[in-house]
């Protein structure tokens, strides 16, 4: 996994929790945080195909890239809500799927 990831997302954690606190209410922000972005990932996606009949084309791959990470920023850092050790919890749901992976392709290596 990315070593910037979890540092740049503590920090993040630390500034949010200084500047909105760390009660319930901050929790369940820091959850929609991730459907917003997953929102604005899936708009990008239907301004770089067209879809808008009305708008055309209005975003690029790389736009909905930008989003995409954009996703998994608000993820990890809500993730901080209800784990003690996010990247462990991370690492773990990995491995399980690297391991559920393996299984289908009959192999045993990661």
């Amino acid at each position: 996994m990315n070593t910037v990831l979890w540092p740049v997302t503590a920090r993040i954690v630390a500034a949010l929790n200084a500047a909105n606190g760390e009660g319930e209410h901050e929790r369940a922000m820091r959850l929609l945080k991730v459907t917003e972005e997953a929102g604005e990932a899936a708009a990008a996606y239907i301004g770089a195909v067209g879809q808008n009949p009305r708008k055309g084309t209005t975003h690029t791959a790389a736009d909905v890239a930008d989003e995409l990470c954009d996703v998994i920023i608000a993820a990890a850092v809500a993730l901080h809500s209800f784990a003690n050790h996010p990247p462990a919890v991370l690492d773990l749901k990995l491995l399980r799927a690297a391991q559920r992976l393996n299984a289908l392709a009959g192999t045993d290596t990661r």
